[in-house]
């Protein structure tokens, strides 16, 4: 028999790193971001969010075959491994949960940020722009190093993310954008 839901239930609920939670009822599959009680924004991305929500699809392909993961559950690079990254390097700032066995919700992963979505944003395109800098480095190739990094120094990740979430938002009512 189903077990009634209660309000402030562990299970059914993420503490924030604001400290505030929130229902993993109330994230549903189309939310980017939430006016917290805190007063702040928090950004949510979910596992069913495609990396082309931060990224350009040409740069997601890139990705996927140049990075091999050892996943079987995820034999392919994708969201997930996005927020592993931001995670990883900004661990007091993202929550995650596991709701893989909640089929109530719609998601079996899903990640809310400290902060909003644009900066969200930001920070995955900066830290996916390191790891390309790592590998290219790792060419053994002075060349295309020197070149990557000149050609880094005129990327502007702010303009770039405001370009690209310009783009998304005319291309389709996409709420994952």
């Amino acid at each position: 028999m189903a077990q009634p839901r209660v309000p402030g239930d562990d299970d059914h609920a993420l503490e924030l790193p604001c400290g505030e939670t929130v229902g993993l009822g109330e994230l549903d599959l189309g939310m980017r971001e939430f006016e917290c009680d805190c007063g702040e924004t928090h950004a949510v991305v979910m596992d069913v969010h495609p990396p082309e929500r931060f990224l350009p699809e040409f740069l997601v392909d890139v990705l996927r075959e140049a990075i091999e993961t050892t996943s079987e559950e995820m034999p392919e690079f994708d969201t997930p491994h996005l927020l592993g990254v931001v995670l990883e390097e900004f661990p007091e700032s993202i929550v995650t949960h596991d709701a893989s066995g909640d089929g109530e919700v719609g998601y079996a992963m899903v990640w809310v940020a400290d902060f909003d979505s644009r900066r969200l944003h930001e920070v995955i395109v900066e830290l996916v722009v390191e790891l390309m800098e790592h590998a290219v480095s790792h060419a053994e190739d002075d060349d295309a190093l020197s070149e990557f990094e000149r050609e880094m120094m005129e990327f502007d990740v702010s303009e770039f993310v405001e370009q690209y979430r310009a783009e998304r938002d005319l291309e389709a009512e996409d709420p994952y954008a």
